[in-house]
């Protein structure tokens, strides 16, 4: 075990030393004064010292002293010495900025004791007076307290089940002479025998608590390997298990996917998914978006909050990726958080015509690129050009190309500018693969799926898909 001390026998003197503190004595001017409490006997080089080795000078009185004469294992009181208790704490939330609690909870522990050793501590109290009405006013004042006992406490830690004793009045002797106060001394002490039984405890483990955030498992597919050697070795890909990712449609809802197990099973923490709308994400509970508080998320893992330092991580279910930022609570509705993307985590743009990203998104049916028309110029079209089933030749002057003709695009659609005419560089009704690219007026990545352009990190994120990290 390595070297610890946590000073707990001079608590139970210290604590002692304040139950016989403050008890006043009137003078015969009736004056009055509190009695000093000090630690240690006195001893006959000590009182010499304190005389300056001369005996027509006395120690001040009144005084009470008080010092430990004996430490003895009690074996009344021994219990097994492997026995550990654990409890959990958790702690209300408390705001650094204000200097308050919050209504909301904290930190999480949990407190691995050890079984304490007991032991039996002696003491005694010598009552220094220089008359016997001043022993008699001191000593009235303390021995009521004693009916045998009085309870002590050494600490106000709720988790410390040795923070609680009792102190025990055992004997009192009324005049102490052995003590050394000088031959023909005025000075007459009265002597208090204590008697407390108490814990001495080794280091307590406390650790922070937190719950399992995510659990991927896989079937493995008995077709690349059998278990059964004598029938065929294992393929060395049979324990190649690491997430390909996908999702699967099962009667229990969306569920992510891999190459080697058709299904996965995932859990987050009280199974809730997520939804991306551009820098905001809210809790898929139940099929229900944002009807949780993420401080239900929050109090459950380890860390404690703090604005733009937590980060949350989402894993995309079309491609290989984790797309991540830094996140703050919204003040106003913490069923939302505000995330600030990280872009250098995001999916790397599709090259489209030796190009990976585009210069606007525009409509067509609204917007003049004659001033911005420039050779390479790339648009993404939210609407139609012109009509394909059409035999009209005329086309509008902002869309017409050098020779008069024009170009017949659809919505989402991303045509360029080659100098001469318009030309499609992407051809949205034949694209089958997720592709990604980042609009340079605004510097927002964007993908096409399904159909349509969304930013590239929006949508639903399914269970063991997503996580958040309160230490950032």
């Amino acid at each position: 075990m390595l070297h610890f001390y946590d000073g707990q026998i001079r608590r139970y003197t210290t604590q002692m030393m304040r139950i016989l503190s403050n008890f006043p004595v009137k003078d015969g001017k009736g004056t009055i004064k509190d009695v000093p409490v000090t630690y240690g006997d006195l001893t006959r080089q000590v009182a010499s010292i304190i005389r300056e080795n001369s005996e027509n000078k006395l120690p001040t009185v009144p005084r009470i002293a008080v010092y430990l004469t004996g430490l003895e294992l009690d074996k009344d009181r021994l219990a097994d010495a492997t026995y550990t208790r654990k409890t959990a704490i958790r702690e209300r939330a408390f705001n650094q900025e204000t200097g308050e609690y919050e209504n909301y909870q904290g930190k999480n522990y949990t407190v691995e004791r050890l079984i304490p050793t007991p032991y039996m501590m002696r003491l005694n109290a010598d009552i220094w007076a220089s008359n016997t009405d001043q022993k008699l006013q001191l000593l009235e004042q303390i021995l009521v307290l004693f009916n045998p006992s009085l309870e002590m406490q050494t600490t106000d830690n709720f988790v410390d089940w040795t923070s609680i004793t009792v102190v025990n009045l055992e004997n009192v002797t009324w005049s102490n002479r052995s003590i050394p106060v000088g031959i023909d001394s005025e000075i007459d002490i009265a002597t208090l025998t204590f008697s407390i039984p108490i814990y001495i405890s080794p280091p307590t483990k406390v650790k922070k608590m937190g719950v399992i955030t995510n659990i991927i498992t896989s079937m493995f597919d008995e077709s690349r390997g059998d278990i059964d050697s004598g029938i065929s070795a294992p393929q060395l890909n049979q324990y190649d298990d690491y997430a390909q990712p996908g999702t699967v449609e099962t009667s229990g809802g969306r569920k992510a996917s891999t190459d080697i197990a058709g299904e996965t099973a995932n859990v987050n923490f009280n199974t809730f998914g997520a939804y991306v709308d551009g820098d905001t994400v809210r809790l898929i509970s139940n099929g229900a978006v944002g009807v949780k508080n993420w401080r239900e998320i929050f109090i459950a893992l380890p860390g404690t909050y703090a604005a733009d330092v937590a980060r949350v991580f989402f894993r995309s279910i079309d491609n290989d990726s984790t797309s991540t930022g830094t996140f703050t609570l919204n003040p106003f509705d913490e069923t939302i958080i505000n995330v600030n993307w990280d872009a250098d985590s995001f999916p790397s743009d599709t090259i489209i015509s030796n190009r990976t990203s585009i210069d606007y998104i525009i409509n067509p049916l609204s917007y003049n690129p004659t001033s911005i028309k420039t050779s390479g110029l790339r648009l993404l079209l939210l609407d139609d050009i012109g009509d394909p089933s059409s035999t009209a030749t005329q086309f509008p002057v902002a869309w017409q190309n050098n020779d008069g003709s024009g170009i017949v695009a659809s919505a989402n659609d991303i045509i360029e500018w080659d100098g001469t005419k318009w030309v499609i560089v992407f051809d949205a009704s034949s694209a089958t693969d997720t592709i990604y690219t980042t609009n340079l007026n605004t510097n927002t990545q964007y993908k096409f799926k399904d159909d349509e352009w969304l930013k590239s990190v929006d949508g639903d994120y399914p269970v063991g898909t997503w996580r958040i990290d309160l230490t950032g």
